[in-house]
């Protein structure tokens, strides 16, 4: 039987804000944020970085030229899964908006709690983002359309329900077992669950169709960079803290789910249809991305046969930091070891 997790106090005169006594979850702190003295150097870093992404959808130039192209140049199949993926991004993030401060009730470290509070502002500028997006392009009858297509799409109405259960359970249920479930559904959905969708938009940005959406994703898909790490991370303090909660098989049996509902959704909405992208391309770069994403956590890959990104070619569209995108996918252990991470960064 596992252990009831504890939510933190909003103020424990009892509690100890000092390093040697502080950890990332069941930790006793003051409820202080005491930022002059950290015990996690990369969450400082994260920062860092998080505030230099700042953004606005509104800043974005070019959207009215995507709403001629969205009716003119697209086909209708490239219309559908453009509604389709516009409205999983948009659970994803509004879900995420408002779970983050639940697990975050359960972190003991203030350096911490202050990026997953950037990370859920980020989260909501991302859902504004979309609301852009959509009174630009799509007239009001589409924008519910996309809103609510998991009503009339059982398989995304399926994803939806798997995601949100699994943190419905740790609200319901607030056991060690349950939380770390819910750290890990955080990471595979930042670092799984978009991205095949951010691949259909940049298969479009490469054919020159729906730029300024494009624009938009490419920011999203920076600051979710970001957040993929804070998770990672996470993980790999409760693996070095609690060794008795962290359960590398959970981890890979969820990571296997996320895979297959991934392709099932991706194959759905995108099928091959779509210029560029088809059944073969989405299994390959899914396992190829579930892999990097365990390599951060020092899991050996689940498909040891996926050493190639089918979509390599498009990494040149995801924004004019690619370096930094890539220092992000592919490494946690030595984050705060770069030397880029000093000062601020020109984004």
């Amino acid at each position: 039987m596992t252990e009831k997790m504890k939510m933190n106090l909003m103020f424990n005169p009892e509690g100890n804000d000092e390093i040697n006594a502080r950890s990332i979850i069941k930790g006793q702190t003051t409820g202080l944020f005491n930022l002059n003295t950290i015990k996690y150097s990369w969450a400082k870093s994260l920062y860092q970085v998080m505030i230099g992404n700042f953004w606005v959808p509104e800043k974005v130039s070019g959207l009215k030229d995507d709403a001629r192209m969205f009716h003119s140049d697209l086909s209708l199949e490239e219309q559908r899964a453009y509604k389709g993926i516009l409205s999983f991004l948009i659970f994803l993030d509004s879900i995420q908006t408002v779970n983050l401060p639940h697990l975050s009730d359960f972190v003991t470290s203030p350096e911490v709690n202050l990026i997953l509070s950037i990370q859920a502002y980020q989260e909501a500028i991302h859902s504004q983002s979309y609301a852009t997006i959509m009174e630009s392009v799509v007239d009001a009858k589409e924008r519910d359309e996309i809103y609510y297509f998991w009503r009339t799409d059982d398989v995304l109405l399926g994803r939806n329900k798997y995601i949100g259960q699994i943190y419905e359970d740790f609200i319901a249920d607030q056991s060690d077992k349950n939380f770390f479930r819910a750290v890990v559904a955080n990471f595979l959905l930042e670092s799984i669950y978009f991205y095949n969708g951010f691949a259909f938009f940049e298969t479009l940005v490469d054919k020159m169709k729906m730029v300024a959406t494009g624009r938009v994703i490419a920011y999203i898909r920076r600051d979710e960079l970001t957040h993929i790490t804070i998770f990672a991370n996470i993980i790999r303090e409760i693996h070095s803290e609690f060794p008795e909660i962290y359960d590398e098989e959970v981890i890979k049996e969820m990571m296997k789910t996320a895979v297959e509902q991934e392709i099932e959704w991706s194959n759905h909405i995108l099928g091959d249809r779509i210029p560029g992208i088809n059944g073969e391309t989405t299994q390959g770069y899914t396992h190829w991305l579930a892999n990097n994403r365990l390599a951060m956590l020092n899991i050996a890959p689940l498909f040891p046969e996926a050493v190639t990104n089918p979509y390599k070619h498009l990494d040149r569209l995801q924004d004019t930091n690619s370096d930094k995108s890539n220092f992000f996918e592919s490494t946690v252990v030595n984050y705060t070891q770069s030397s880029s991470m000093n000062g601020s960064w020109d984004f």
